[in-house]
């Protein structure tokens, strides 16, 4: 009996780990646990553990330029290959979510900017609710069932794809601190010798890793933050050899780690908000307000509107066996911004008060997007080849 009930945990838990959608699960009930944490009795020693150092760096810091590096590395690495050999390879499927990714990405920070034009310590946080969190979209997209075809999945990761690689550019761009020339020198340096093995055709994979960890430490010390490091490594790593190719080894072996540890530590290290003192009127202060209504608002209107008007003209097509009204429930799901919205946030303000008000607006968006997209997925009616 008992080792038949052995058995059966053991399968339920392989199937559970192999969705595609787990991981999204993990990282909400880590972002409501430490909700929970953080307003109860244990409060007190969540925050101080996440500020307590460990060597040159706490333990909020660490997770947030450390483990987040290896999110970044694997966010790299599936740009590399659904541009070279994926769903991003032929301009015919790119226009339709790249455009509406656009969109997605415009939208939202100038509806957050016109809050807070006015503000000046609060603008540098306009790409706050620029971005999608594909894993959280995903798993409420897989809460809707069978109701959403195949290929709407398709287009909600490829615009997600694309919200990476415009946060990539904008962390890059406009969250890069004072720089440090001979670190960044350095950096360079490695950054060519990681291109020369690629060029070399050398496929030893411990290799690239090697110089990787190099290349995070001068890069965190350079000034430019130093996440960054992932992605450029992941660029260097060759995908010669199909399904076997160094890319796709490195793929497999991060992606189970990242959706189960990393960006769940994240999520858990950054989501805890204390609500003491905190009523509904703080959402209406413009930082909070324009985070909620940058991803709740600006999302779908972007991603949506770019993508309705696009299909109208007949410049692309609706993805095949999905009705507009399935379309526009994946549009509001890209509302949900949450991983890449707080780390953003934690770039941009420095101020304790700005962090609170940011996870206000994020969670609030969020959440906003997540319960009227799976509403509107499960009231829409399919499309004709469904």
């Amino acid at each position: 009996m008992l080792r038949k009930l052995a058995r059966t945990t053991k399968t339920a838990f392989k199937d559970f780990i192999s969705h595609e959608a787990s991981g999204g699960y993990v990282l909400m009930a880590a972002a409501a646990l430490a909700l929970v944490v953080a307003n109860s009795p244990l409060a007190e020693s969540y925050f101080h553990v996440l500020h307590a150092p460990i060597g040159p760096m706490g333990v909020q810091h660490w997770i947030n330029d450390g483990l987040m590096a290896l999110f970044f590395l694997l966010v790299g690495l599936e740009i590399k290959r659904e541009v070279l050999d994926g769903q991003l390879s032929r301009l015919a499927d790119v226009l339709l979510p790249g455009a509406a990714a656009l969109g997605g990405v415009a939208l939202p920070a100038l509806i957050y900017l016109a809050l807070n034009r006015t503000h000046v310590e609060s603008i540098a946080g306009w790409a706050i609710p620029s971005a999608t969190d594909i894993a959280f979209a995903l798993g409420v997209l897989a809460l809707v069932g069978s109701r959403v075809p195949t290929s709407l999945k398709v287009f909600l990761t490829a615009i997600a794809i694309m919200d990476d690689l415009a946060a990539i550019v904008i962390i890059a761009l406009f969250y890069t601190a004072q720089l440090h020339l001979l670190y960044l020198a350095g950096a360079g340096l490695v950054l060519l010798v990681l291109i020369a093995l690629n060029r070399l055709k050398v496929m030893a994979l411990w290799a690239y890793l090697l110089l990787g960890a190099v290349l995070w430490f001068l890069v965190l010390k350079s000034g430019i933050h130093a996440t960054l490091a992932g992605v450029a490594l992941a660029l260097t790593i060759p995908l010669r050899g199909g399904d076997h190719s160094p890319l796709h080894r490195l793929e497999h072996a991060l992606h189970k780690p990242v959706a189960f540890m990393v960006t769940p530590i994240f999520g858990f290290a950054n989501a805890g908000l204390s609500f003491a003192g905190v009523g509904l009127a703080a959402l209406l202060d413009p930082v909070p307000l324009g985070v909620a209504l940058g991803l709740f608002v600006g999302k779908q209107l972007g991603v949506f509107g770019v993508a309705f008007s696009l299909i109208k003209l007949g410049w692309a097509r609706l993805p095949r066996g999905a009705s507009f009204g399935q379309l526009y429930g994946v549009a509001v799901l890209c509302g949900v911004g949450f991983t890449m919205s707080l780390f953003i946030g934690a770039l941009a303000f420095k101020d304790p008060h700005l962090i609170v008000e940011t996870k206000i607006g994020v969670l609030a968006g969020s959440l906003a997007s997540a319960l009227v997209g799976m509403a509107i997925l499960r009231a829409a009616k399919p499309g004709a080849e469904a």
